[in-house]
C-alpha cells in the first residue's frame, strides 16, 4: 500500500495507486482521487479506466490531471484548483512517485494565493523538494 503524504489538511499526495488502496484512501476521509499519470506511462499500473471504475464504485470522486514530460500549464494547474476546491473532504492526487503530484498541489496552492514558503515547508516535511518549481510558484503568488 502506497504511503499517504499529508501536503495539507486536504491534500495526501501518493505514488501509485492500486485499485485495492482506493478503500484505505476512503478511510483516511478522501473524497476526491486525482490521476496526475498520463494513461500509458506504465502498462503494468492500473490505468484511468480501472481507477475511475473502482473509485466511482467507492464512491470517490475522479478527476484525471495528467501531467507529462512536457510540464505544468495554465489549465492543468486551474483543472488541479477546482478539483481542490470541490473536494467535500480530503483529496488524494497521485503519480509514479507523489513528486508531480506535489508539485501540482503547490502551483495551485500558490496560485490560490498561499504563501510559496509555506508551500515549500509543507512539501518538505511530506517528503517533497518543490525547489526547482519555487519560480514558477513565486510568479503565480504574486498575480
Amino acid at each position: 500500500m502506497p504511503d499517504f503524504k499529508s501536503l495539507s489538511e486536504t491534500v495526501f499526495a501518493s505514488e501509485q495507486i492500486e485499485l485495492a488502496d482506493i478503500a484505505a484512501a476512503k478511510t483516511s476521509g478522501v473524497t476526491t482521487i486525482v490521476n496526475n499519470r498520463p494513461d500509458g506511462e506504465d502498462p503494468s499500473a492500473p490505468q484511468s479506466d480501472a481507477i475511475k471504475a473502482e473509485a466511482t464504485a467507492a464512491g470517490l470522486n475522479y478527476v484525471p490531471i495528467p501531467i507529462g514530460h512536457s510540464g505544468f500549464s495554465d489549465a492543468q494547474i486551474d483543472a488541479m484548483i477546482d478539483a481542490m476546491k470541490g473536494a467535500e473532504g480530503r483529496l488524494l492526487a497521485y503519480c509514479r512517485s507523489g513528486t508531480r503530484s506535489s508539485f501540482l498541489w503547490a502551483l495551485a496552492s500558490a496560485k490560490m494565493g498561499a504563501d510559496p514558503d509555506a508551500i515549500t515547508q509543507a512539501a518538505l516535511a511530506a517528503g517533497y523538494d518543490v525547489s526547482p518549481i519555487r519560480p514558477m510558484m513565486d510568479m503565480l503568488a504574486a498575480r
